[in-house]
């Protein structure tokens, strides 16, 4: 299951994470956030143990979304080392994005 990232659990979570990490910056009423939720999913079981992958809530979560200029979504952004890696925008398929993943890994 895609982790649950939060303003206050980001830090530990993703930018002190020794694995790549991708969030997913998401709202319950963004339609495209929901068209790939379920690649979220699968991803997050497909690459369990080799990468975190969860999902933020921007309506429940002001702070980090606004640190990191989220101003559309969905917004995946992808995190190794606590730095900014690599970023896609929209509801792109799950191909695009595995691909970053494998870049990254």
């Amino acid at each position: 299951m895609a982790l649950q990232f939060t303003d206050s659990n980001f830090d530990t979570e993703v930018l002190k994470s020794d694995k790549l990490t991708m969030v997913d910056f998401w709202a319950e009423w963004c339609g495209p956030c929901k068209a790939i939720g379920p690649v979220v999913e699968e991803l997050s079981k497909a690459y369990e143990g080799k990468a975190n992958i969860g999902k933020m809530d921007v309506d429940a979560n002001s702070n980090v979304p606004m640190q990191f200029g989220i101003r559309s979504i969905p917004t995946i952004l992808f995190f190794k080392g606590g730095q900014l890696v690599d970023k896609t925008v929209g509801a792109v398929p799950k191909a695009s994005i595995e691909a970053i993943l494998q870049k990254h890994l």
